[in-house]
């Protein structure tokens, strides 16, 4: 079931310390068109950070469930996801993806008006009296990445002859969230539809992927292909993995590449941590000016970003209640479970 040949594919590799943006933004086109993946060095992003908040992850991870539990995922899309919670490819899968994971995004007071939106709200945090220092590791490092996200924006702008501050404005109250994720020591088999994660394409603009020095992580560039040919992405220390989202593949109406990955186990614990740039809720995801003329017209129907998060989310996660939150979108679901309506305020009207 979706095995296909297996081998390693060699990345592109984009360094930062390349002082010609020029250069650095050919090399992302590139990157783009051929693969939509690529590895990310001299970054700037302390290796002891990036060290860290592995460790960190671990030490949430291996909390006895009955703790985990009690920062457990919310309407926010906050918090703790547990063991087989996500199921990313029902059609190619018999279960639920073999691993647990932990959202941490933009935090938004809860009396702030931002967080009556869907996806927005405050952060779950494990207490200080069983994780000390927690907090504090992974907010540093959401911010720091933030500022990476900014700069490679500027590039991916750049590389479509658009200005370096394109993406900018987009960027005010994003809904950006990283995840650590711990793939469980088992054997995936792709011919009985076990995988650690199933195979998808994310969701948003960029996602950066920062992982221990165990594989599994397999990638397809060509989704049509019967069978399909899955290739080995293997981890490299000090570098991130970078992969572009659908957002952007709709963006540039599918000139750039939202390539299809999984990951397959090996029997060991795995630990990996993206980090999903996301831009705000009601931007606007529509044909950008340089990527349509009226002999290659837009492919992809106008979306907001936050309409096409909360259908994904809806799709893969098994406790994501997509009316939890009201969002006015017509092609989603905005009754709960037993039928009722949805407040403005989230609540049912019986």
């Amino acid at each position: 079931m979706g095995a296909g040949e297996q081998h390693e594919e060699p990345l592109d590799v984009v360094d930062l310390s390349n002082p010609n943006k020029a250069e650095l933004a050919k090399a992302v086109r590139r990157a783009c068109i051929d693969v939509g993946f690529f590895y990310l060095i001299n970054h700037g992003i302390d290796q002891k950070l990036m060290d860290e908040v592995l460790v960190q992850s671990k030490r949430f991870f291996d909390l006895p469930t009955e703790e985990k539990m009690k920062v457990k995922f919310d309407k926010n899309h906050r918090g703790y996801t547990p063991m087989a919670e996500e199921h990313l490819d029902p059609e190619n899968s018999t279960q639920g993806d073999s691993k647990e994971g932990y959202y941490i995004g933009w935090d938004v007071s809860a009396d702030d008006p931002m967080a009556s939106k869907p996806l927005h709200g405050p952060n779950q945090w494990p207490s200080e009296d069983v994780l000390p220092g927690w907090r504090t590791v992974m907010e540093k490092y959401y911010f720091e990445v933030l500022k990476l996200g900014h700069r490679v924006a500027s590039l991916i702008a750049l590389s479509l002859e658009l200005r370096p501050d394109y993406f900018e404005k987009m960027f005010t109250v994003p809904m950006v969230v990283m995840r650590p994720l711990h793939y469980a020591a088992v054997h995936s088999s792709p011919q009985e539809g076990r995988f650690g994660s199933g195979a998808h394409s994310d969701y948003g603009l960029l996602t950066f992927l920062l992982t221990d020095e165990n594989s599994g992580l397999q990638i397809c560039k060509d989704k049509e292909a019967k069978p399909q040919v899955w290739q080995d992405v293997a981890p490299r220390r000090g570098a991130y993995i970078v992969n572009l989202g659908d957002m952007l593949e709709r963006w540039t109406n599918g000139l750039y590449r939202s390539t299809l990955h999984r990951v397959v186990t090996k029997g060991v614990d795995r630990y990996s941590f993206p980090y999903f740039y996301e831009p705000n809720f009601d931007t606007l995801v529509e044909c950008l000016p340089t990527c349509c003329s009226p002999t290659n017209p837009a492919r992809y129907p106008p979306l907001t970003s936050g309409e096409h998060l909360l259908g994904k989310y809806h799709q893969t996660h098994t406790g994501f209640d997509v009316t939890a939150k009201p969002h006015g979108f017509e092609n989603l679901p905005t009754k709960s479970e037993n039928g009722a309506e949805i407040s403005e305020n989230g609540a049912e009207i019986s």
